[in-house]
């Protein structure tokens, strides 16, 4: 596999940037004090632009653009189901760099390109966002007012309206990202093959006697946690008939629970678990775990019905193409 990433530049995030350190570069340094001294990047847009009503309000985005640096593994995901390679994004959880499942896409479509990494996922590397010099960035709900602040003045950026957790955000979120490429067609498309697809294996689960109830849980080096069923991955497993059922263990509003022991994590009921851990110190635990009496003593492990997944995939990644990915986990493993 072709390496991708690029190493970032200094370190200059958005919640260091009060206190810059000296430029690995001349030709950086000055523009990232424009910006922390109030000044803008932004180049005028002219007659080929358009607008779209993000969580900041209405913004003005190039008709066409071509440099697209994504903050959020959402918006590479739905930029790249689009058709659209970006230049720039932020690494996935546990990672250094972008999702396997988003390298896999990569070595098809666009074997020869490179993706400079310009941050982790709650910290953003502002210098190196400057040297990819953007024409539209991409952000997530969670992007913060004092972020946002700097990200617009370098180029137009587009975050998408925070909402209560639900299984379908992402439809909304991916939605407004199609917009401001000026692909909203191509992206309709993708959701649709993946309801559609999701439509589909729901009847095959169903013919072949698969179908039922599943729960997700991560498995962490400080124990497992149950993932929420109002998740996009749960969203998911649902359309494909496959209902989940946090057990009560996750708080409302919360992504998944606290850590459990193995005996509260038999509360799970579900006819199917899908096993899922981020690194190499999550593997280590699970397997430790496996070799205990409290596991084995699981129905679902006695019964056969454990799926290890990718906790990359499975418990952080949201868009058209993680779904089909999902789709692919799900029918290789209960349609084999």
């Amino acid at each position: 596999m072709m390496m991708r990433i690029i190493t970032m530049l200094g370190f200059h995030s958005v919640r260091e940037f009060s206190m810059p350190r000296q430029p690995s570069s001349p030709f950086l340094m000055p523009p990232l004090r424009l910006l922390l001294g109030g000044a803008s990047l932004v180049l005028a847009l002219g007659a080929q632009a358009h607008s779209v009503e993000t969580a900041n309000g209405p913004v003005a985005v190039p008709e066409s653009p071509e440099r697209i640096v994504t903050l959020y593994e959402g918006a590479l995901d739905a930029a790249l189901a689009t058709g659209q390679l970006p230049v720039a994004a932020v690494t996935t959880r546990g990672g250094d760099g972008v999702a396997r499942y988003i390298e896999a896409h990569l070595d098809v479509h666009h074997p020869e390109a490179e993706l400079a990494i310009v941050g982790v996922v709650r910290e953003i590397n502002l210098e190196a966002v400057l040297a990819e010099r953007p024409d539209l960035i991409l952000a997530a709900p969670q992007l913060s007012a004092e972020q946002y602040a700097l990200l617009s003045r370098i180029a137009p950026t587009v975050v998408p309206q925070a909402r209560e957790l639900a299984a379908d955000n992402w439809k909304h979120e991916a939605r407004l990202f199609g917009e401001a490429l000026g692909r909203g067609e191509a992206l309709e498309k993708a959701i649709t093959e993946v309801e559609e697809r999701a439509a589909a294996l729901a009847v095959d689960l169903a013919e072949a006697g698969g179908d039922g109830s599943a729960n997700l849980v991560r498995w962490m080096p400080q124990g497992p946690l149950v993932m929420s069923e109002s998740l996009f991955t749960s969203g998911v497993l649902a359309a494909a008939g496959l209902a989940v059922d946090d057990a009560g263990l996750v708080n409302q509003r919360g992504v998944h629970s606290d850590p459990l022991s193995l005996e509260n994590l038999s509360r799970l009921e579900g006819d199917w678990l899908f096993l899922a851990t981020l690194n190499e110190e999550g593997d280590e635990a699970l397997e430790a775990a496996k070799q205990s009496a409290a596991f084995a003593r699981l129905p679902v492990v006695e019964k056969g019905r454990v799926i290890a997944v990718d906790g990359q995939l499975w418990t952080s990644a949201n868009g058209p193409l993680a779904a089909q990915a999902i789709l692919d986990d799900i029918e290789a493993a209960l349609l084999p």
